[in-house]
């Protein structure tokens, strides 16, 4: 099933049939596949078409699941875009792409060359009469992800890899159309638009958006709207497991809470469900591979401290510095092979060649795989900051901290914390003479960085420590670190 003909299938259905709501709208299959064509047409008209790219620069709410499904009807790829990034930040992605087109909420330009539409402006008017585009090789969703050095890099997803991915939820969470997904993870995340979205509605069920987590209204909205699952991060289902022992929602329309993109505790998981009686379902995954890899099964054995199974249809190893594959137990790079895996990095041969080599991509952390198939994920090869589920990269920021006159050399790494998973904390050595206050520092990353990513602690060093080959020694700054904790 291609997703372009989703909504018109799900209209001729089921016409009115729960969809898709948010805050301020509720839409059925008719009305989903009525706004859809009516966006489609004033894309049309703009000039958008086949192998074009979009942009979708909103928050999460309907209108962000309409503009997706449009471009697709169109036989267009959609990009999100994190609506709180800087101008400065997205051009790139803006740029890197070629987009044609920005869909944001004012309708104000972000960089010169690319079109801008106010969301607003796309709900009504004529339907577009064309027949959905049927192409499951055309790409589908570019998102973009940073590396450890250079600028982010757009993970190429076609129509392909995420009907694999969802046909996989479906079969591996089984996901029909009695479910409700409460979605409150971020729009512009693979993980939001596939396992909230995509996996629910190609199965029959609906969807209920919310902007963002909200530990206030949370459990409301779990006892008002009785959804039957949701997908977080470890730093939320923290959170919630630290709100007062008298709260005790009624949880019972709950089928689980899938908890991914950072690794969580065995002891948070055994807690949380403990407290809330639901299970939570711990998985591992990457953009590069459409989300989702692994999956500790609901209906079955669930081995706190893993992450899970493989997905049906993909095939998880263990490989050594060249890629050879590891007996089982032993510790190496992940590898990941199946219909899910991007088709590439957009423009970038020489990354995709290393990052896919002999039908295997190399995700480029490191884990091990148990006698019954469960993989461990027991670190990272690459120096990603994971913050709350958010995935950093220290580069980025430390680029941003050196583009301050009086910076010489900055170095970024990650450091425990109890509520976040991990935080931002920046080593700043001055140029001789220079002199700079943390504050002043701050608002020039705040000019340059999104919130999310600004160092939580900024620390100043004489010289930063070097390794013999002149390169910075990051581990002995975490040791440092720590010292300090």
């Amino acid at each position: 099933m291609r997703f372009s003909q989703l909504p018109e299938l799900r209209s001729a259905s089921q016409p009115n049939g729960a969809c898709i709501a948010d805050a301020e709208s509720d839409l059925s299959n008719s009305g989903f596949h009525s706004r859809i064509r009516v966006c489609a047409r004033h894309f049309a008209e703009h000039g958008i078409g086949a192998g074009d790219v979009v942009a979708l620069m909103l928050p999460n709410q309907v209108e962000f699941a309409v503009a997706m499904f449009a471009a697709w009807h169109l036989g267009a790829a959609v990009m999100p875009i994190n609506p709180g990034l800087t101008a400065n930040e997205a051009t790139h992605q803006l740029v890197d792409s070629k987009a044609k087109l920005i869909v944001n909420s004012t309708g104000e330009s972000v960089v010169q060359g690319v079109l801008s539409l106010a969301v607003d402006g796309l709900e009504t008017g004529a339907l577009h009469e064309g027949v959905p585009v049927d192409d499951p090789a055309a790409l589908a969703l570019l998102i973009y992800t940073s590396g450890t050095t250079g600028l982010p890099k757009g993970v190429m997803l076609d129509h392909a890899n995420i009907e694999a991915m969802a046909e996989m939820g479906r079969q591996s969470l089984k996901v029909t159309e009695a479910d409700h997904c409460l979605l409150v993870l971020p729009l512009f995340h693979v993980n939001g638009i596939v396992v909230s979205i995509l996996t629910p509605l190609s199965a029959g069920g609906r969807v209920t958006i919310r902007k963002r987590f909200d530990i206030k209204s949370f459990f409301d909205d779990i006892e008002r709207l009785r959804p039957t699952f949701f997908s977080a991060v470890p730093t939320i289902y923290t959170m919630l497991n630290a709100l007062p022992a008298a709260l005790k929602p009624d949880t019972s329309s709950l089928r689980y809470g899938i908890c991914g993109a950072a690794p969580a505790s065995a002891e948070l998981l055994k807690s949380f469900e403990a407290r809330f009686r639901f299970p939570l379902i711990e998985g591992y995954g990457l953009s590069e591979g459409t989300c989702a890899t692994t999956i500790n099964p609901f209906d079955g054995v669930r081995k706190q401290g893993t992450v899970g199974l493989p997905f049906s249809g993909q095939e998880i190893a263990i490989g050594d510095a060249n890629g050879a594959h590891l007996p089982q137990g032993a510790i190496g790079e992940v590898l990941v092979r199946g219909p899910n895996v991007m088709r590439g990095y957009l423009g970038r041969p020489e990354e995709t060649a290393k990052a896919l080599v002999n039908g295997w991509l190399r995700t480029g952390d490191t884990g091990c795989i148990d006698e019954d198939g469960y993989l461990s994920i027991v670190g990272r090869l690459k120096e990603m900051i994971i913050r709350g589920g958010e995935n950093i990269y220290p580069k980025e920021i430390e680029d941003a901290l050196v583009a301050h006159p009086a910076v010489l050399e900055a170095a970024v790494i990650g450091a425990a914390d109890t509520t976040w998973g991990e935080i931002v904390v920046a080593y700043v050595a001055l140029r001789p003479g220079a002199t700079v206050e943390p504050a002043a520092l701050d608002a020039h990353c705040a000019e340059r960085l999104t919130r999310f990513k600004r160092p939580a602690s900024i620390r100043f060093i004489d010289s930063l420590p070097k390794n013999a080959v002149g390169k910075i020694d990051k581990p002995k700054l975490k040791a440092l670190s720590a010292m300090r904790s």
